[in-house]
């Protein structure tokens, strides 16, 4: 019976706006995230055009990963990571993204974090960009709407290829790219939010620009993959999706209809892109009912067939159902809601709990691409206790993780080529979409709070040694 792969990767995952900090220092710019205030889970968190005084920044500081990585890789290499999930900050490298030469001291920072896990015998896994835009191209030229970006990012990641050529082998283009799907895309993935300052739920949403910018960015990635397998064989590119599984409410064909329609365009469209290489039939129709025309230039559609990717990674984190009631009650989730699925709880933000889903997910992606995949980011997120011994017993978070590595087991039984997984936010860090830190995900807590205060010490939950047995076992000690 087949189980994980003895090379299975096991390690966790992160994102340089939500936990390196040093937001400003070595010369690096400003991007959107640095923008963004914080939120809550009841108040979203806003964008501004300047600093404003006396206002909490979370990206400012985060958990200074920048000042603590020797720290932290340490506590990663004792839980076991063969593997870490990280991004580089776009603005480290080129601080607006326009500069010719790339910026000397953000190179070195990522040297050294790469040359510290390859210490540990832990292999990088490079997101390129992970939301991140450098708000400066916003400024400048609405961010991936203008397809001056494309020659922009293929400059950035020229350097980065070059510089850590010999080092790195594993990347990732665009973290979560279907979020460009949806509205919230606007602000976390494409920067289209020039001139804009408020709360990142009042952004205007123009889909004829969400769908331009977002084909901008499938020409770059297909650029960027084809020009890594032209000048470094040794390269392994993979793309990202944020995989929002959506069932039917009901058995009612209308139902049936309109989860098949959302779970195309919200899931698929994006990787059928950049794993089959080509616009699929079905955005015909979308395109037309909603008049997005997308201006192309030639040559643009045999760069997208000539970059597919090498393999295929995920986020996955809950489920959602689709019904054609509009009385049907609805529920939260990662980039947008659906509604309620009266089998499933939920996390305390209302997102809901599937590792069922996991396996079917696992099996409907590999059914239709048959190229290795990695679930790159799965947790929970959840407000955790300091005992006044110091221990964090969080039993909920080994329950979730537990549940879904059962279900990945039974996905590869199923035949499935998984090559590994890297828990999301391994290490506390702040939320992507509310800039809170007590929506925490980490094995490793860090005493850093959402008013800003805090020692930003690190200290192990009850988790940590529960993934230390599981990644030992290879997964069998669950």
């Amino acid at each position: 019976m087949r189980t994980f792969r003895k090379d299975f990767f096991w390690g966790g995952a992160t994102a340089a706006n939500q936990f390196e900090g040093a937001w400003n220092v070595d010369g690096k710019g400003p991007s959107v995230s640095d923008m963004c205030t914080n939120g809550t889970k009841d108040t979203p968190k806003r964008i501004t055009a300047t600093i404003e005084e006396n206002t909490l920044y979370p990206s400012h500081e985060a958990i200074d990963f920048y000042h603590h990585y020797k720290e932290d890789i340490k506590l990663f290499a004792d839980m076991g990571f063969n593997v870490f999930r990280f991004s580089i900050a776009w603005t480290r490298i080129f601080p607006t993204g326009m500069e010719q030469e790339p910026n000397e001291a953000g190179l070195a920072f990522y040297d050294n974090v790469i040359d510290e896990c390859r210490k540990y015998n832990i292999e990088p896994l490079i997101t390129i960009s992970h939301y991140e835009m450098p708000y400066a191209l916003v400024e400048k030229y609405n961010g991936w709407y203008g397809r001056e970006c494309i020659e922009l990012f293929e400059r950035y990641c020229h350097a980065i290829f070059e510089r850590y050529k010999d080092k790195v082998v594993y990347w990732l283009t665009f973290n979560e790219i279907n979020s460009g799907t949806m509205p919230m895309g606007n602000v976390l993935s494409l920067g289209t939010v020039q001139g804009y300052t408020g709360p990142i739920t009042g952004v205007k949403d123009d889909p004829k620009i969400r769908y331009q910018a977002l084909h901008h960015q499938f020409v770059a990635s297909a650029r960027v993959v084809k020009y890594a397998h032209d000048n470094y064989p040794q390269f392994k590119m993979g793309n990202m999706i944020c995989f929002m599984t959506t069932y039917p409410a009901t058995c009612k064909p209308d139902d049936m209809l309109k989860a098949q329609s959302e779970m195309r365009m919200k899931n698929w469209f994006c990787s059928d892109i950049m794993v089959r290489g080509c616009y699929p039939e079905y955005a015909d129709r979308y395109f037309e009912e909603n008049d997005i025309r997308i201006k192309m230039e030639d040559g643009d559609l045999d760069i997208i067939k000539e970059g597919t990717v090498d393999f295929y990674t995920f986020s996955y984190y809950m489920s959602i159902c689709a019904s054609t009631d509009e009385n049907e009650k609805l529920t939260g989730g990662n980039l947008m809601g659906g509604v309620k699925n009266p089998y499933l709880e939920a996390s305390d933000w209302g997102w809901q709990i599937d590792p069922k889903g996991l396996r079917y997910t696992l099996n409907a992606i590999y059914d239709r691409y048959h190229i290795p995949m990695m679930v790159v980011e799965n947790g929970l997120g959840a407000v955790d206790k300091v005992e006044a011994d110091g221990t964090i017993n969080d039993d909920y978070r080994i329950d979730y993780l537990r549940k879904h590595i059962i279900e990945m087991k039974e996905a590869v039984k199923d035949g499935v080529d998984l090559m590994g997984y890297t828990p999301w936010g391994c290490i506390d860090l702040v939320s992507a979409s509310t800039g809170e830190m007590a929506k925490r995900y980490g094995f490793i807590y860090v005493d850093k709070h959402d008013d800003g205060t805090g020692t930003l010490a690190r200290s192990k939950k009850k988790s940590f040694d529960w993934f230390k047995g599981v990644i030992e076992s290879n997964g069998e000690k669950l």
